[in-house]
């Protein structure tokens, strides 16, 4: 494990515990669009460092855990980082985008990070097969890639759940995008992979234009 996923996960960890402690603390950093618009932009990125509960916390880490090595080993340390940071900021500028007139929108978590290191790790290693414990077979990386993007997609335009979708579309965005402007070669080396791994954003993009989400 390198030293920088070290800092991140330990950073994400002490500032949650933190906020499960102080209330006044998670209200302060939390995302918050009233506040946001009111000029308090550093929420924007305080936030990914905030998580509901443990189980919140948990999840987001462990995906880190597993998929960042894949980032950092293809890309390098300084790489990865980037991919992190540009996929949260990604996450909060999409969310900021689709909720900027809702004023009591609020959201914590670092799941527009996470998700752009997952989808980072996808674009640059497709073949990988993904396990889960209520799923007995292996599933193509590429295949839950797409799949994890049309549920958010859902997600975004049902609104029956309090998971932040649009934080982690967004964040995938950013991973898909960072990814491909360090690896530049994969558009003529892999272009099935990065066309198909587009379709659900260029979907996103269609149904916000027609004013379907």
């Amino acid at each position: 494990m390198n030293i920088a996923l070290i800092v991140l996960i330990a950073a994400n960890v002490l500032i949650s515990f933190k906020a499960f402690e102080d209330q006044f603390f998670f209200r302060r950093y939390e995302f918050h669009i009233g506040s946001i618009r009111a000029g308090e932009h550093i929420r924007m990125f305080s936030s990914a460092f905030l998580h509901v509960d443990i189980a919140h916390l948990a999840f987001n880490m462990i995906t880190l855990y597993f998929f960042a090595p894949v980032v950092s080993s293809y890309l390098g340390i300084p790489s990865f980082l980037i991919v992190y940071f540009g996929s949260l900021l990604c996450g909060s500028l999409l969310t900021l985008q689709f909720h900027k007139n809702e004023y009591n929108y609020r959201a914590v978590g670092a799941s527009g990070a996470v998700t752009g290191i997952l989808y980072a790790a996808i674009l640059l290693r497709p073949d990988m097969d993904l396990y889960f414990f209520f799923i007995p077979l292996p599933i193509p990386a590429y295949i839950f890639g797409i799949g994890y993007l049309l549920y958010s997609i859902y997600g975004m335009k049902s609104r029956n759940d309090n998971i932040g979708h649009t934080a982690h579309f967004g964040g995938a965005i950013g991973g898909y995008v960072i990814t491909l402007i360090k690896e530049p070669q994969m558009l003529t080396e892999n272009t099935l992979m990065v066309i198909l791994l587009a379709i659900p954003i260029v979907i996103l993009f269609v149904m916000a234009k027609m004013g379907k989400i």
